[in-house]
């Protein structure tokens, strides 16, 4: 890989972020790797800090962070390498990082809430709150609440086609100048391919629907209605919405960065507008509040039992490069862990930051890991190494 640099190309074209859907989906950059847990300066050696250790120093990855809450519910943030390619500046302990698709559970479990207090029932058809919206491919009065949530609707992802993808390859470098509505984004998606009814097949375009399902049921908008019910119930402090056009991260945070193709040189893009992610990958968050976010949902204090048993039954994952045993519910993944049971989180990746990690049944315990660069900027063999070492360390954490 050639050396990093903060350059942003210059595109002459309209283009815009790919979110996909691992669970945690060359040359290395000659960066210090650092670490801190509890006082700053204490350096920790466990399992937690090797792996953010070789993502850094053998993966490549400018920096990672990650938080971890044991089983005697003992809670730590770890950091790796640097926040700042320029200047070498340390990674902040618990930085702020775009979460992607993890933003699908807090969507999804705001539609579960709304399931519990009969507001909306998940085997309605979107027809019946969305009236005339979804025509095309697939109708509305042919799909359910359940199909947005389980990726079994058939309607194909906004993110496949144009301005996303041009001639088969990725293009992402203009993101930081687009503004989209939403309803622009499901037109995006109704007019890609239908995939087969009632097969499993990953599509951002569902979350932009669930998105405005929760806005017409609740006349609300979206980003309020999830700082309402999750994030401030929760006291997620590093967590928010973006607001309209909100380009920069408001509080400490580690610099994303990008390459285009995969294994050029890195360019920093960290300010990018949230907007054409929307519902499907907008929220920003840290790696101890999406660790919070998650074991609290899994211990029963997001929604109630009824509605996370709905959430947590799942359907398998026909994906290639993903871990056997991955299996998807409402909003939620599901992965076998070697000790037997699952880990249960979603994951996301958006240009600049990639967040991965998993916690047991019972959100007692759970490790979630974030790194500033997304695995599809990285050369294949590197990618397939960040995968798998952040699989690896679910599985010991869970397991231990």
């Amino acid at each position: 890989m050639s050396g990093p640099t903060t350059r942003r190309p210059q595109p002459t074209r309209l283009t815009a972020l790919v979110m996909a859907c691992t669970l945690a989906a060359g040359a290395a950059l000659a960066v210090p790797a650092v670490a801190f847990a509890g006082p700053r300066g204490t350096p920790r050696t466990d399992t937690v800090q090797q792996t953010l250790d070789h993502l850094v120093e053998v993966a490549g990855v400018p920096g990672a962070l990650a938080s971890v809450t044991d089983r005697r519910g003992r809670e730590r943030n770890l950091v790796a390498g640097v926040g700042d390619l320029d200047t070498g500046r340390r990674v902040p302990v618990d930085g702020q990082v775009r979460a992607g698709s993890n933003t699908k559970t807090f969507v999804a479990a705001v539609v579960l809430q709304l399931v519990g207090e009969g507001a909306v029932d998940l085997d309605a058809s979107v027809e019946t709150y969305l009236p005339g919206v979804v025509r095309g491919p697939v109708d509305g009065h042919d799909i359910t609440v359940r199909d947005l949530l389980q990726h079994t609707s058939g309607i194909g992802s906004y993110t496949n086609g144009p301005p996303f993808i041009t001639d088969g390859a990725p293009t992402l470098t203009a993101l930081e100048d687009w503004y989209v509505e939403p309803h622009e984004l499901l037109a995006l998606g109704l007019a890609q391919p239908a995939t087969p009814a009632g097969e499993w097949s990953y599509s951002n375009t569902n979350y932009v629907l669930a998105g405005l399902l929760v806005q017409r049921v609740t006349q609300r908008p979206l980003g309020e209605v999830v700082t309402d019910r999750i994030i401030e119930p929760l006291g997620l402090t590093g967590t928010y919405v973006p607001e309209r056009g909100e380009r920069e991260l408001r509080g400490k945070h580690p610099r994303g960065y990008h390459a285009e193709p995969a294994g050029s040189a890195l360019f920093e893009h960290t300010a990018i507008d949230p907007a054409s992610s929307w519902g499907a990958g907008d929220v920003v968050s840290t790696p101890s509040d999406l660790n919070t976010f998650f074991r609290a949902l899994l211990a029963g204090d997001v929604v109630r039992p009824a509605e996370l048993e709905q959430m947590k039954a799942t359907v398998p994952m026909d994906l290639p490069g993903l871990p056997a045993g991955m299996s998807y519910g409402l909003g939620l993944m599901s992965t076998e862990l070697t000790c037997g049971g699952l880990a249960w989180g979603h994951g996301g990746i958006i240009p600049g930051y990639q967040t991965e990690g998993g916690v047991s049944e019972r959100g007692d315990r759970g490790v979630m890991v974030a790194t500033t660069t997304m695995h599809g900027a990285l050369p294949a063999e590197a990618a397939a190494d960040v995968s798998n070492r952040i699989v690896a360390l679910v599985d010991t954490v869970l397991c231990a």
